[in-house]
Protein backbone atom coordinates (compact mmCIF):
# COMPACT_ATOMS: atom_id res chain seq x y z
CA UNK A 1 0.00 0.00 0.00
CA UNK A 2 1.18 3.02 -0.79
CA UNK A 3 0.59 6.33 1.76
CA UNK A 4 0.73 9.85 0.07
CA UNK A 5 3.11 12.10 2.11
CA UNK A 6 2.00 16.07 2.55
CA UNK A 7 4.11 19.67 1.69
CA UNK A 8 1.68 21.23 3.62
CA UNK A 9 2.60 23.49 5.76
CA UNK A 10 -0.49 25.19 7.61
CA UNK A 11 1.90 28.07 8.92
CA UNK A 12 2.84 29.35 5.90
CA UNK A 13 1.92 32.46 4.60
CA UNK A 14 0.89 31.20 1.35
CA UNK A 15 -1.18 28.65 3.18
CA UNK A 16 -2.85 31.27 5.08
CA UNK A 17 -3.45 33.67 1.51
CA UNK A 18 -5.07 30.53 0.03
CA UNK A 19 -6.84 29.78 3.03
CA UNK A 20 -8.01 33.29 3.42
CA UNK A 21 -9.39 33.27 -0.28
CA UNK A 22 -11.04 30.40 -0.24
CA UNK A 23 -12.92 31.61 3.26
CA UNK A 24 -14.29 34.59 1.30
CA UNK A 25 -15.42 32.70 -1.11
CA UNK A 26 -17.31 30.41 1.09
CA UNK A 27 -18.74 33.27 2.77
CA UNK A 28 -20.12 34.80 -0.62
CA UNK A 29 -21.93 31.19 -1.09
CA UNK A 30 -23.27 30.73 1.89
CA UNK A 31 -25.05 34.16 1.50
CA UNK A 32 -26.53 33.05 -1.46
CA UNK A 33 -27.43 29.97 0.06
CA UNK A 34 -29.30 31.80 2.21
CA UNK A 35 -31.13 33.11 -0.62
CA UNK A 36 -32.21 29.38 -0.99
CA UNK A 37 -32.82 29.06 2.58
CA UNK A 38 -35.30 32.21 3.06
CA UNK A 39 -37.75 30.76 0.02
CA UNK A 40 -40.25 33.14 -0.88
CA UNK A 41 -39.19 35.65 2.14
CA UNK A 42 -40.52 36.22 5.85
CA UNK A 43 -44.16 37.62 3.95
CA UNK A 44 -44.76 33.91 2.26
CA UNK A 45 -43.11 31.79 5.25
CA UNK A 46 -45.29 33.57 7.54
CA UNK A 47 -48.06 33.15 5.70
CA UNK A 48 -47.19 29.34 5.43
CA UNK A 49 -47.02 28.69 9.06
CA UNK A 50 -50.28 30.50 9.84
CA UNK A 51 -51.62 27.84 7.63
CA UNK A 52 -50.86 25.64 9.85
CA UNK A 53 -47.93 24.12 7.05
CA UNK A 54 -44.25 22.69 7.27
CA UNK A 55 -42.05 24.41 5.11
CA UNK A 56 -40.03 22.17 2.38
CA UNK A 57 -37.04 21.61 4.57
CA UNK A 58 -38.52 20.82 7.51
CA UNK A 59 -41.09 17.95 5.61
CA UNK A 60 -37.86 16.90 4.05
CA UNK A 61 -35.80 16.20 7.56
CA UNK A 62 -38.82 14.63 9.23
CA UNK A 63 -38.91 11.89 6.21
CA UNK A 64 -35.38 11.54 6.97
CA UNK A 65 -33.85 8.49 9.40
CA UNK A 66 -32.69 10.18 12.21
CA UNK A 67 -29.02 11.62 12.09
CA UNK A 68 -28.78 10.52 8.47
CA UNK A 69 -27.15 13.38 6.20
CA UNK A 70 -28.97 14.95 3.10
CA UNK A 71 -27.08 15.44 0.30
CA UNK A 72 -28.69 18.64 -1.53
CA UNK A 73 -27.96 19.07 -5.52
CA UNK A 74 -28.88 21.90 -7.50
CA UNK A 75 -29.30 24.51 -4.53
CA UNK A 76 -28.22 27.19 -6.44
CA UNK A 77 -30.45 26.82 -9.41
CA UNK A 78 -31.74 30.46 -11.20
CA UNK A 79 -29.20 32.14 -9.38
CA UNK A 80 -28.60 35.21 -12.05
CA UNK A 81 -31.76 34.76 -13.82
CA UNK A 82 -35.41 36.60 -12.48
CA UNK A 83 -36.66 33.79 -10.78
CA UNK A 84 -35.89 33.43 -6.94
CA UNK A 85 -32.40 30.76 -5.75
CA UNK A 86 -33.45 27.78 -5.70
CA UNK A 87 -36.16 27.73 -8.37
CA UNK A 88 -38.95 26.85 -5.98
CA UNK A 89 -37.78 23.26 -5.60
CA UNK A 90 -35.67 21.52 -2.92
CA UNK A 91 -34.20 18.50 -4.53
CA UNK A 92 -31.43 16.11 -2.94
CA UNK A 93 -30.57 12.35 -1.87
CA UNK A 94 -31.07 10.64 2.11
CA UNK A 95 -32.00 7.63 3.63
CA UNK A 96 -35.50 7.06 4.68
CA UNK A 97 -36.21 3.49 6.54
CA UNK A 98 -32.29 2.76 5.49
CA UNK A 99 -33.07 3.44 1.52
CA UNK A 100 -31.09 5.92 -0.43
CA UNK A 101 -33.69 7.99 -1.91
CA UNK A 102 -34.12 10.47 -4.36
CA UNK A 103 -36.04 13.58 -2.55
CA UNK A 104 -37.78 16.50 -4.37
CA UNK A 105 -40.06 19.18 -2.60
CA UNK A 106 -41.50 21.94 -3.53
CA UNK A 107 -41.32 25.29 -1.80
CA UNK A 108 -45.14 26.48 -1.88
CA UNK A 109 -43.65 30.01 0.01
CA UNK A 110 -42.35 30.79 -3.57
CA UNK A 111 -44.66 31.83 -5.74
CA UNK A 112 -47.48 28.61 -4.48
CA UNK A 113 -44.75 26.26 -5.54
CA UNK A 114 -45.23 27.48 -9.14
CA UNK A 115 -42.96 25.97 -11.63
CA UNK A 116 -40.68 27.98 -13.24
CA UNK A 117 -38.46 26.98 -16.48
CA UNK A 118 -35.15 26.50 -13.52
CA UNK A 119 -37.64 23.98 -11.72
CA UNK A 120 -38.18 21.95 -14.70
CA UNK A 121 -34.51 21.77 -15.21
CA UNK A 122 -33.91 21.36 -11.62
CA UNK A 123 -36.64 18.36 -11.22
CA UNK A 124 -35.33 16.69 -14.39
CA UNK A 125 -32.12 16.74 -13.47
CA UNK A 126 -32.97 14.72 -10.20
CA UNK A 127 -35.34 12.64 -12.30
CA UNK A 128 -32.15 12.13 -14.54
CA UNK A 129 -29.69 11.06 -10.73
CA UNK A 130 -32.87 8.97 -9.74
CA UNK A 131 -32.65 6.87 -13.17
CA UNK A 132 -29.39 6.36 -13.00
CA UNK A 133 -29.09 5.44 -10.05
CA UNK A 134 -31.65 3.50 -9.48
CA UNK A 135 -32.78 5.56 -6.72
CA UNK A 136 -36.61 5.47 -5.44
CA UNK A 137 -38.25 8.65 -6.47
CA UNK A 138 -40.18 10.61 -3.43
CA UNK A 139 -42.21 13.53 -4.67
CA UNK A 140 -43.42 16.15 -1.57
CA UNK A 141 -46.07 18.05 -3.47
CA UNK A 142 -47.89 21.48 -2.96
CA UNK A 143 -47.83 23.36 -6.29
CA UNK A 144 -50.12 24.99 -8.66
CA UNK A 145 -48.70 23.78 -11.50
CA UNK A 146 -46.69 26.01 -14.27
CA UNK A 147 -45.51 29.45 -13.46
CA UNK A 148 -47.97 30.81 -16.71
CA UNK A 149 -46.19 34.02 -17.10
CA UNK A 150 -43.29 31.64 -18.67
CA UNK A 151 -45.31 28.82 -20.24
CA UNK A 152 -43.75 29.33 -23.40
CA UNK A 153 -40.88 27.74 -21.76
CA UNK A 154 -42.13 25.00 -19.62
CA UNK A 155 -45.41 23.54 -21.20
CA UNK A 156 -43.10 21.96 -24.29
CA UNK A 157 -40.34 20.46 -22.62
CA UNK A 158 -42.40 20.08 -19.03
CA UNK A 159 -44.07 16.40 -20.06
CA UNK A 160 -41.07 15.03 -19.32
CA UNK A 161 -41.74 15.33 -16.03
CA UNK A 162 -44.26 12.76 -16.48
CA UNK A 163 -42.45 10.85 -19.01
CA UNK A 164 -39.43 10.62 -16.35
CA UNK A 165 -41.90 9.13 -13.74
CA UNK A 166 -43.39 6.53 -15.75
CA UNK A 167 -40.19 5.24 -17.19
CA UNK A 168 -38.58 5.02 -13.79
CA UNK A 169 -41.97 2.66 -12.63
CA UNK A 170 -41.15 0.84 -15.71
CA UNK A 171 -37.93 -0.43 -14.97
CA UNK A 172 -38.69 -1.30 -11.34
CA UNK A 173 -37.65 2.30 -9.33
CA UNK A 174 -40.38 2.93 -7.14
CA UNK A 175 -42.72 6.24 -7.03
CA UNK A 176 -44.33 7.82 -4.28
CA UNK A 177 -45.91 11.30 -4.34
CA UNK A 178 -47.14 13.07 -0.62
CA UNK A 179 -49.46 15.78 -1.59
CA UNK A 180 -49.63 18.50 1.31
CA UNK A 181 -51.89 20.96 -0.62
CA UNK A 182 -52.40 21.69 -4.49
CA UNK A 183 -51.38 19.76 -7.31
CA UNK A 184 -53.34 21.26 -10.48
CA UNK A 185 -53.36 21.39 -13.95
CA UNK A 186 -50.32 19.35 -15.29
CA UNK A 187 -48.88 18.36 -11.69
CA UNK A 188 -51.84 16.46 -10.85
CA UNK A 189 -50.20 14.04 -13.32
CA UNK A 190 -47.69 13.70 -10.52
CA UNK A 191 -49.68 11.59 -8.09
CA UNK A 192 -51.47 10.50 -11.03
CA UNK A 193 -48.19 9.09 -12.58
CA UNK A 194 -46.49 7.92 -9.23
CA UNK A 195 -46.54 3.97 -8.27
CA UNK A 196 -47.78 5.40 -4.35
CA UNK A 197 -49.81 7.97 -3.77
CA UNK A 198 -50.56 10.09 -0.59
CA UNK A 199 -52.77 12.68 0.62
CA UNK A 200 -53.57 14.96 3.72
CA UNK A 201 -57.29 15.47 4.51
CA UNK A 202 -58.55 18.51 3.94
CA UNK A 203 -55.60 19.56 2.75
CA UNK A 204 -54.65 18.19 -0.56
CA UNK A 205 -56.44 19.10 -3.51
CA UNK A 206 -55.65 17.10 -7.48
CA UNK A 207 -57.52 18.21 -9.95
CA UNK A 208 -56.87 18.90 -13.80
CA UNK A 209 -58.99 22.09 -13.66
CA UNK A 210 -60.08 24.27 -11.01
CA UNK A 211 -63.55 25.63 -9.79
CA UNK A 212 -62.87 28.88 -11.99
CA UNK A 213 -61.86 26.61 -15.36
CA UNK A 214 -64.34 23.78 -14.73
CA UNK A 215 -67.17 27.04 -14.80
CA UNK A 216 -65.63 28.42 -18.36
CA UNK A 217 -65.26 25.25 -19.83
CA UNK A 218 -68.30 23.49 -18.77
CA UNK A 219 -70.58 25.77 -17.50
CA UNK A 220 -70.50 23.43 -14.34
CA UNK A 221 -70.62 24.74 -10.70
CA UNK A 222 -67.86 22.91 -8.34
CA UNK A 223 -66.19 23.47 -5.18
CA UNK A 224 -62.30 22.28 -4.64
CA UNK A 225 -63.32 19.50 -2.15
CA UNK A 226 -65.68 17.47 -4.78
CA UNK A 227 -63.45 18.08 -7.70
CA UNK A 228 -60.32 17.17 -6.22
CA UNK A 229 -59.56 16.80 -2.06
CA UNK A 230 -58.34 14.38 -0.59
CA UNK A 231 -61.30 12.46 1.01
CA UNK A 232 -62.44 12.43 -2.52
CA UNK A 233 -59.23 10.68 -3.97
CA UNK A 234 -59.25 8.21 -0.83
CA UNK A 235 -63.45 6.98 -1.55
CA UNK A 236 -64.64 7.86 -4.91
CA UNK A 237 -61.77 8.47 -7.63
CA UNK A 238 -59.17 5.90 -6.10
CA UNK A 239 -56.19 8.42 -6.78
CA UNK A 240 -55.12 8.21 -3.05
CA UNK A 241 -54.26 5.29 -1.98
CA UNK A 242 -53.98 6.34 1.37
CA UNK A 243 -55.21 9.11 3.39
CA UNK A 244 -53.22 10.76 6.00
CA UNK A 245 -54.72 13.08 9.43
CA UNK A 246 -52.66 15.71 8.85
CA UNK A 247 -48.82 16.30 7.73
CA UNK A 248 -46.60 14.15 10.33
CA UNK A 249 -49.05 11.43 9.45
CA UNK A 250 -48.90 11.70 5.56
CA UNK A 251 -45.10 11.68 6.05
CA UNK A 252 -44.89 8.92 8.66
CA UNK A 253 -47.01 6.61 6.03
CA UNK A 254 -44.72 7.53 3.47
CA UNK A 255 -41.69 6.22 5.39
CA UNK A 256 -43.87 2.79 5.99
CA UNK A 257 -44.44 2.84 2.28
CA UNK A 258 -40.49 3.00 1.89
CA UNK A 259 -40.17 0.24 4.54
CA UNK A 260 -42.34 -2.26 2.62
CA UNK A 261 -40.71 -1.59 -0.78
CA UNK A 262 -38.74 -4.52 -0.60
CA UNK A 263 -36.02 -2.28 -2.66
CA UNK A 264 -32.35 -4.03 -2.20
CA UNK A 265 -29.51 -2.34 -3.47
CA UNK A 266 -27.13 -4.30 -5.97
CA UNK A 267 -24.01 -3.56 -3.99
CA UNK A 268 -23.89 -3.88 -0.51
CA UNK A 269 -22.54 -0.90 1.79
CA UNK A 270 -18.75 -1.65 2.22
CA UNK A 271 -17.18 -1.83 5.83
CA UNK A 272 -16.19 1.42 7.74
CA UNK A 273 -12.88 2.68 6.16
CA UNK A 274 -9.90 4.51 7.96
CA UNK A 275 -9.83 8.35 7.61
CA UNK A 276 -7.13 10.08 5.55
CA UNK A 277 -3.96 10.78 7.53
CA UNK A 278 -4.24 14.59 6.96
CA UNK A 279 -7.03 17.16 8.35
CA UNK A 280 -9.59 17.87 5.66
CA UNK A 281 -9.06 21.91 7.00
CA UNK A 282 -5.95 21.88 5.52
CA UNK A 283 -7.97 21.65 2.16
CA UNK A 284 -9.04 25.24 2.11
CA UNK A 285 -5.15 26.28 2.02
CA UNK A 286 -4.31 23.97 -1.37
CA UNK A 287 -5.64 26.13 -4.13
CA UNK A 288 -3.87 29.25 -4.75
CA UNK A 289 -6.04 32.13 -5.52
CA UNK A 290 -4.66 32.63 -8.73
CA UNK A 291 -5.02 29.72 -10.82
CA UNK A 292 -2.55 30.13 -12.96
CA UNK A 293 -0.26 29.00 -10.38
CA UNK A 294 0.17 25.43 -10.52
CA UNK A 295 -0.74 23.10 -7.25
CA UNK A 296 -0.06 19.18 -6.67
CA UNK A 297 -3.47 17.51 -6.52
CA UNK A 298 -2.12 14.61 -4.42
CA UNK A 299 -2.30 17.00 -1.66
CA UNK A 300 -6.08 17.12 -2.46
CA UNK A 301 -6.15 13.43 -2.86
CA UNK A 302 -4.29 12.44 0.29
CA UNK A 303 -7.16 14.35 2.19
CA UNK A 304 -10.10 12.34 0.51
CA UNK A 305 -9.01 8.96 0.14
CA UNK A 306 -9.15 6.35 2.83
CA UNK A 307 -5.94 5.86 5.00
CA UNK A 308 -4.32 8.89 2.25
CA UNK A 309 -3.47 4.97 0.38
CA UNK A 310 -2.82 5.83 -3.37
CA UNK A 311 -1.37 3.10 -5.99
CA UNK A 312 -0.36 5.74 -8.69
CA UNK A 313 -0.42 4.49 -12.33
CA UNK A 314 1.95 5.61 -14.56
CA UNK A 315 3.59 8.11 -12.33
CA UNK A 316 6.62 8.92 -14.30
CA UNK A 317 4.81 9.88 -17.85
CA UNK A 318 2.36 12.01 -18.92
CA UNK A 319 3.17 13.70 -15.39
CA UNK A 320 0.72 16.42 -15.69
CA UNK A 321 -2.16 13.99 -15.25
CA UNK A 322 -2.04 12.08 -12.01
CA UNK A 323 -4.21 8.54 -12.28
CA UNK A 324 -3.99 5.72 -9.77
CA UNK A 325 -5.91 3.75 -7.65
CA UNK A 326 -7.65 4.32 -4.12
CA UNK A 327 -10.44 3.35 -2.08
CA UNK A 328 -12.97 6.58 -0.91
CA UNK A 329 -15.47 5.26 2.23
CA UNK A 330 -14.70 1.70 1.40
CA UNK A 331 -15.52 1.91 -2.54
CA UNK A 332 -12.86 1.42 -4.94
CA UNK A 333 -12.01 4.33 -7.07
CA UNK A 334 -9.53 5.30 -9.93
CA UNK A 335 -8.44 8.91 -10.03
CA UNK A 336 -7.94 11.38 -12.67
CA UNK A 337 -6.57 14.30 -11.28
CA UNK A 338 -4.54 17.85 -13.80
CA UNK A 339 -1.12 18.78 -12.05
CA UNK A 340 -0.11 21.28 -14.19
CA UNK A 341 -3.11 22.31 -16.11
CA UNK A 342 -2.19 21.30 -19.79
CA UNK A 343 -3.11 17.84 -21.20
CA UNK A 344 -0.29 17.02 -24.02
CA UNK A 345 -0.58 13.73 -25.68
CA UNK A 346 1.49 11.27 -23.22
CA UNK A 347 -1.35 12.58 -20.65
CA UNK A 348 -4.24 11.86 -23.18
CA UNK A 349 -2.99 8.14 -23.95
CA UNK A 350 -1.98 7.37 -20.22
CA UNK A 351 -5.87 8.52 -19.44
CA UNK A 352 -7.48 6.87 -21.94
CA UNK A 353 -5.20 3.40 -21.06
CA UNK A 354 -6.42 4.28 -17.07
CA UNK A 355 -10.21 4.57 -18.11
CA UNK A 356 -10.19 1.38 -19.96
CA UNK A 357 -8.61 -0.46 -16.96
CA UNK A 358 -11.59 0.51 -14.65
CA UNK A 359 -13.96 -0.25 -17.29
CA UNK A 360 -11.85 -3.73 -16.93
CA UNK A 361 -12.25 -3.94 -13.39
CA UNK A 362 -15.75 -2.50 -12.92
CA UNK A 363 -14.08 0.73 -10.67
CA UNK A 364 -16.06 3.83 -10.68
CA UNK A 365 -13.66 6.97 -11.92
CA UNK A 366 -13.49 10.76 -10.18
CA UNK A 367 -12.30 13.56 -11.91
CA UNK A 368 -10.59 16.20 -9.99
CA UNK A 369 -10.35 19.40 -12.76
CA UNK A 370 -7.64 21.45 -12.73
CA UNK A 371 -7.05 21.88 -16.96
CA UNK A 372 -6.74 24.45 -18.99
CA UNK A 373 -7.22 22.63 -21.93
CA UNK A 374 -5.41 20.17 -24.39
CA UNK A 375 -1.50 22.17 -25.55
CA UNK A 376 -1.67 23.75 -28.87
CA UNK A 377 0.96 24.49 -31.29
CA UNK A 378 3.14 23.40 -34.03
CA UNK A 379 4.88 20.97 -32.51
CA UNK A 380 1.74 19.74 -31.13
CA UNK A 381 -0.13 19.12 -33.47
CA UNK A 382 2.51 17.73 -35.19
CA UNK A 383 2.96 15.48 -33.16
CA UNK A 384 -0.84 14.44 -32.64
CA UNK A 385 -2.76 15.99 -30.04
CA UNK A 386 -5.31 16.25 -32.11
CA UNK A 387 -5.59 12.39 -32.44
CA UNK A 388 -4.97 11.73 -28.81
CA UNK A 389 -7.03 14.16 -26.81
CA UNK A 390 -9.64 12.61 -29.31
CA UNK A 391 -8.33 9.11 -27.64
CA UNK A 392 -9.06 10.64 -24.15
CA UNK A 393 -12.33 11.56 -25.03
CA UNK A 394 -13.95 8.74 -26.76
CA UNK A 395 -12.67 6.79 -23.66
CA UNK A 396 -14.68 9.09 -21.55
CA UNK A 397 -17.73 9.21 -24.03
CA UNK A 398 -17.74 5.25 -24.31
CA UNK A 399 -16.66 4.27 -20.48
CA UNK A 400 -20.01 2.81 -19.04
CA UNK A 401 -18.66 3.16 -15.07
CA UNK A 402 -19.86 5.58 -13.00
CA UNK A 403 -18.26 8.92 -13.27
CA UNK A 404 -17.74 10.98 -10.45
CA UNK A 405 -16.34 14.84 -11.36
CA UNK A 406 -15.42 17.59 -9.26
CA UNK A 407 -14.16 20.79 -10.81
CA UNK A 408 -10.99 22.51 -8.09
CA UNK A 409 -9.68 25.05 -10.56
CA UNK A 410 -9.74 25.61 -13.89
CA UNK A 411 -11.84 23.75 -16.62
CA UNK A 412 -11.27 24.96 -19.83
CA UNK A 413 -12.01 23.87 -23.25
CA UNK A 414 -11.91 20.64 -24.66
CA UNK A 415 -10.17 19.70 -21.15
CA UNK A 416 -12.99 20.15 -19.40
CA UNK A 417 -14.82 17.53 -21.83
CA UNK A 418 -11.71 15.10 -21.72
CA UNK A 419 -12.37 15.25 -18.13
CA UNK A 420 -16.09 14.13 -17.91
CA UNK A 421 -17.70 17.43 -17.81
CA UNK A 422 -21.39 18.08 -17.77
CA UNK A 423 -21.82 17.15 -20.94
CA UNK A 424 -20.37 13.45 -20.57
CA UNK A 425 -22.47 12.62 -18.27
CA UNK A 426 -20.90 11.98 -14.99
CA UNK A 427 -23.43 10.59 -12.07
CA UNK A 428 -22.37 13.56 -10.03
CA UNK A 429 -20.89 17.07 -10.96
CA UNK A 430 -19.72 19.46 -8.20
CA UNK A 431 -17.53 22.68 -7.83
CA UNK A 432 -15.46 24.00 -5.16
CA UNK A 433 -16.00 27.95 -4.94
CA UNK A 434 -12.40 28.34 -6.64
CA UNK A 435 -13.21 26.68 -9.99
CA UNK A 436 -13.64 27.93 -13.22
CA UNK A 437 -15.23 27.05 -16.17
CA UNK A 438 -15.08 28.25 -19.98
CA UNK A 439 -13.69 27.71 -23.96
CA UNK A 440 -11.31 29.42 -22.22
CA UNK A 441 -9.56 31.90 -20.10
CA UNK A 442 -10.72 35.35 -20.21
CA UNK A 443 -7.34 36.99 -21.36
CA UNK A 444 -6.85 33.90 -23.95
CA UNK A 445 -10.51 34.82 -25.69
CA UNK A 446 -10.07 38.28 -25.42
CA UNK A 447 -6.71 38.23 -27.01
CA UNK A 448 -7.69 36.02 -29.93
CA UNK A 449 -11.00 38.47 -30.78
CA UNK A 450 -8.30 41.07 -30.62
CA UNK A 451 -5.86 38.88 -33.06
CA UNK A 452 -8.81 38.27 -35.32
CA UNK A 453 -10.09 42.08 -35.25
CA UNK A 454 -6.37 43.33 -35.99
CA UNK A 455 -6.05 41.04 -38.87
CA UNK A 456 -9.64 41.97 -40.53
CA UNK A 457 -8.51 45.41 -40.20
CA UNK A 458 -5.47 44.33 -42.05
CA UNK A 459 -6.84 42.75 -44.88
CA UNK A 460 -9.28 45.56 -45.48
CA UNK A 461 -6.60 48.41 -45.40
CA UNK A 462 -8.21 50.18 -42.56
CA UNK A 463 -6.08 51.95 -39.28
CA UNK A 464 -6.85 49.77 -36.46
CA UNK A 465 -7.88 51.55 -33.19
CA UNK A 466 -6.20 50.87 -30.14
CA UNK A 467 -8.19 52.66 -27.76
CA UNK A 468 -11.25 50.80 -28.96
CA UNK A 469 -9.62 47.53 -29.09
CA UNK A 470 -8.31 47.92 -25.03
CA UNK A 471 -11.68 48.62 -24.52
CA UNK A 472 -12.65 45.51 -25.95
CA UNK A 473 -10.70 43.63 -24.34
CA UNK A 474 -11.02 45.00 -21.01
CA UNK A 475 -15.07 43.77 -21.72
CA UNK A 476 -14.82 40.36 -23.19
CA UNK A 477 -12.15 39.54 -19.94
CA UNK A 478 -14.66 41.19 -17.45
CA UNK A 479 -17.80 39.38 -18.73
CA UNK A 480 -15.81 35.70 -19.30
CA UNK A 481 -14.53 36.14 -16.08
CA UNK A 482 -18.26 36.77 -14.64
CA UNK A 483 -19.75 33.84 -16.86
CA UNK A 484 -16.87 31.46 -15.93
CA UNK A 485 -17.53 31.65 -11.96
CA UNK A 486 -19.15 29.07 -10.42
CA UNK A 487 -22.51 30.72 -9.12
CA UNK A 488 -23.06 31.25 -12.27
CA UNK A 489 -22.60 28.00 -13.88
CA UNK A 490 -24.50 26.47 -10.69
CA UNK A 491 -27.24 28.65 -11.68
CA UNK A 492 -27.37 27.01 -14.99
CA UNK A 493 -27.35 23.36 -13.32
CA UNK A 494 -24.34 23.08 -15.17
CA UNK A 495 -22.80 20.94 -11.69
CA UNK A 496 -24.74 19.57 -9.11
CA UNK A 497 -23.91 22.51 -6.75
CA UNK A 498 -21.15 23.94 -5.25
CA UNK A 499 -19.37 22.58 -1.91
CA UNK A 500 -16.66 23.65 0.91
CA UNK A 501 -13.75 21.61 -0.07
CA UNK A 502 -13.84 20.26 3.85
CA UNK A 503 -16.94 18.26 2.87
CA UNK A 504 -15.31 16.88 -0.61
CA UNK A 505 -14.98 13.29 1.21
CA UNK A 506 -18.79 13.29 2.13
CA UNK A 507 -20.09 14.25 -0.71
CA UNK A 508 -18.02 12.09 -2.46
CA UNK A 509 -18.73 9.19 0.01
CA UNK A 510 -22.55 9.81 -0.37
CA UNK A 511 -22.27 9.78 -4.35
CA UNK A 512 -20.78 6.73 -4.18
CA UNK A 513 -23.09 4.92 -1.73
CA UNK A 514 -25.88 6.30 -4.17
CA UNK A 515 -24.31 5.29 -7.51
CA UNK A 516 -23.57 0.92 -5.93
CA UNK A 517 -27.55 1.43 -5.51
CA UNK A 518 -27.29 0.24 -9.27
CA UNK A 519 -25.12 -2.23 -10.71
CA UNK A 520 -21.69 -1.32 -11.41
CA UNK A 521 -20.31 -2.67 -14.80
CA UNK A 522 -17.42 -1.35 -16.90
CA UNK A 523 -17.55 -1.03 -20.96
CA UNK A 524 -15.94 -4.52 -22.45
CA UNK A 525 -14.89 -3.22 -25.89
CA UNK A 526 -17.29 -0.67 -27.30
CA UNK A 527 -14.58 2.01 -27.32
CA UNK A 528 -15.12 2.98 -31.59
CA UNK A 529 -12.14 3.15 -33.31
CA UNK A 530 -9.03 4.45 -31.42
CA UNK A 531 -6.39 6.88 -33.77
CA UNK A 532 -3.04 5.08 -32.93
Amino acid sequence: MSRLGTRIDPESAEYAAHRDTALERLAELDAEHAKALAGGGEKYTARHRARGKLLARERIELLLDPDTPFLELSPLAAWGSDYPVGASMVTGIGTVEGTTCLITANDPTVRGGASNPWTLKKALRANEIARANRLPCISLVESGGADLPSQKEIFIPGGAIFRDLTRLSAEGIPTIAVVFGNSTAGGAYVPGMSDHTIMVKDRSKVFLGGPPLVKMATGEESDDESLGGADMHARISGLADQLAADEEDAIRQARRVVARLNHRRAHPEPAAADEPRYDPEELLGIVPADLKTPFDPREVIARIVDGSAFDEFKPLYGTSLVTGWATLHGYPVGILANAQGVLFSAESQKAAQFIQLANQRDIPLLFLHNTTGYMVGKEYEQGGIVKHGSMMINAVSNSRVPHLSVLIGASYGAGHYGMCGRAYEPRFLFAWPSAKSAVMGPQQLAGVLSIVARQSAAAKGRPYDEEADAGMRAFVEAQIESESLPMFLSGRLYDDGIIDPRDTRTVLGLCLSAVHNAPVEGARGGFGVFRM
